[in-house]
């Protein structure tokens, strides 16, 4: 307080000062009201400007003395500042003092904990302390010296900012936990509504069923090798199988859109499935050397197109043997409980067609392609 009102003073005798020594602009300057008596500072200002050199000392004196004041201003600044410091110093001294119980000259993670716990009534998580004191250890040392010391309101607040960030930390765990619960409650609801799980035994022989289809449609290729070994067991009960399998009117067609059908059942088993649509996209297969044989038949009716007979023959044989090899390859397989998705081409379509728990919404509601995929197309 006595330095402030000191400031004011010196404040006031300045401008007083300035004002005093202003410039004559040839107007007399009249410094009194009527009815108030002239100040003596004005008289003396009359005095000054009636003789130059008076004025000039006048003024040197004024300047010296205001200089005088803010030096002994300054000095009493200082002298407080120290004093101020010098009480500081001794008040962090003494709360040194009592949290170093073994007097060492440092502070342990045990023994700030004690004095903290002393100082606020509540007992407080020795990781907290530990935290504290990584924050103003400044040396890293794990201790503290009595540089690094602070008083015990800035640890409070301190231990106030780490509680906060724990809670914060808690808070975000929770909400991971929860999304985490909510994302298994997901995916539980899908599955259940996909049947997606490992196959049964059941599953497997039944997924191994589709593959009739295109297996009878290809015997229609193997009308050479009949002919040709009519006493063979296998020729004779391909020939019985198809000519049952075509006397079903629409035979084929049925099988056809009984096996789309069903392939879109997720109550099957994923295998299942998957084989339907496989065995499909086999059957579609042979159309393509159907067409070509109609083709050449066409035009060997009409132009001079001749092959060998050799050739046809192969042809056909070929289209028969491949079809037996891929079905012996997916049979295999999926008795094994494996999903044969390494046909090329057909087996990647059939994956495209496949419906997956990510195609219902929280809701159980269909929605096609997943939002994540839909979003990475995006």
């Amino acid at each position: 307080m006595k330095l402030e009102l000191k400031t004011i003073t010196l404040s006031l005798i300045a401008i007083g000062s300035c004002n005093a020594f202003a410039p004559n602009t040839g107007r007399r300057t009249t410094l009194s009201r009527p009815g108030f008596a002239t100040p003596p500072a004005a008289k003396t200002l009359r005095l000054a400007t009636a003789d130059g050199t008076l004025g000039d000392r006048n003024a040197d004196n004024e300047v010296e003395r205001l200089r005088t004041m803010a030096k002994q201003l300054r000095e009493e600044a200082t002298t407080l500042g120290a004093e101020q410091a010098r009480k500081v110093s001794e008040s962090t001294q003494k709360a040194f003092s009592k949290f170093d119980i073994n007097k060492d000259g440092t502070i342990s993670v045990d023994e700030l904990k004690a004095g903290l716990e002393k100082a606020f009534k509540h007992e407080i998580p020795e990781s907290r302390i530990e935290k504290l004191v990584v924050k103003f250890d400044q040396n890293g040392d794990g201790i503290l010296q009595m540089d690094e010391f602070v008083s015990v309101d800035k640890m409070r607040n301190q231990l106030d900012s780490l509680i906060r960030e724990e809670k914060g930390i808690e808070l975000e765990e929770s909400k991971r936990v929860q999304q985490a619960e909510e994302s298994e409650k997901l995916s539980e609801m899908r599955m259940a509504l996909v049947n997606d799980g490992e196959p049964t035994t059941t599953d497997k022989v039944l997924s191994v069923a589709p593959y009739i289809l295109p297996l009878l449609d290809s015997i229609q290729f193997a009308s050479f090798f009949a002919t040709k070994h009519p006493d063979n067991v296998f020729a004779q009960v391909a020939i019985i199988a198809y000519t049952l399998y075509r006397s079903i009117p629409f035979s084929g067609f049925l099988a056809y859109f009984g096996l789309s059908f069903l392939s879109t059942n997720p109550k099957f088993n994923r295998l299942v499935r998957f084989n339907m649509q496989q065995a499909i996209y086999l059957d579609v297969a042979l159309f393509i050397p159907g067409v070509l044989a109609l083709l050449y038949g066409a035009a060997a009716s009409n132009l001079p197109l001749n092959l060998p007979t050799e050739v046809i023959e192969y042809g056909s044989d070929g289209v028969v043997l491949a079809m037996i090899a891929t079905i012996a390859y997916a049979s295999a397989s999926s008795l094994l409980g494996k999903t044969p998705d390494k046909l090329p081409f057909m087996s990647q379509a059939t994956q495209d067609r496949m419906i997956s728990p990510e195609m219902f919404d929280e809701e159980g509601r269909f929605i096609g392609v997943s939002r994540s995929e839909d979003e990475e197309e995006k």
